[in-house]
């Protein structure tokens, strides 16, 4: 079922089912979506929490297609308010602070535990928050271009533009790691 189905069978028929299917998909990526924001893995599974019982409580009308920017982009405003309050305000690194923790609930294990993803992780850290962002939504997340630009408060132009300044950024990164064929594509 696609998550449009998923969203109308629980508004529309008050289906717990299908808000735990909802649940069960995305609250793994979100945590870390928000981990990489907040730096504090409790925190960011609050925070998912609350997000994900405001849009079921208050069932916001979702245009078809947009529950998964939708969500992200809660889950972004309400961790954002959040860091602003804490003052540390860290828009979006992937230090690996708490890791081990993290092992338990992250869908990315085999990403963390193979060493040249590693080394891409190090190279992530090492470019502008902004275009970091960029290309987790795109390339982690499957997000479209209008998707991100919604959840990064920008427009598609600007994600394109990060994108692009990201991949170059990445490129040059991972030719310093010495990762082989960075340099091609």
């Amino acid at each position: 079922m696609t998550d449009d189905e998923l969203y109308s069978l629980y508004t529309g028929r008050g289906d717990a089912s299908a808000a735990d299917a909802l649940i069960a998909k995305y609250t793994g990526r979100m945590i870390m979506y928000v981990y990489a924001m907040i730096h504090d893995l409790r925190d960011a599974e609050d925070l998912v929490i609350e997000t994900f019982a405001v849009i079921l409580t208050k069932r916001p009308t979702i245009r078809p297609g947009g529950f998964q920017a939708y969500l992200y982009q809660s889950v972004r405003h309400r961790a954002l308010r959040f860091s602003a309050r804490r003052r540390r305000l860290n828009v979006f690194s992937m230090e690996d602070k708490e890791a081990e923790e993290l092992q338990a609930v992250r869908p990315e294990d085999e990403f963390l535990r193979d060493e040249r993803r590693q080394a891409v992780r190090r190279c992530l850290n090492r470019i502008s928050p902004e275009c970091r962002e960029a290309l987790w939504l795109i390339f982690f997340e499957g997000l479209s271009y209008a998707e991100a630009a919604a959840v990064m408060g920008v427009n598609s132009k600007k994600v394109d533009n990060l994108l692009t300044k990201g991949k170059k950024s990445m490129k040059s990164e991972l030719i310093r790691e010495g990762i082989t064929g960075a340099n091609e594509a």
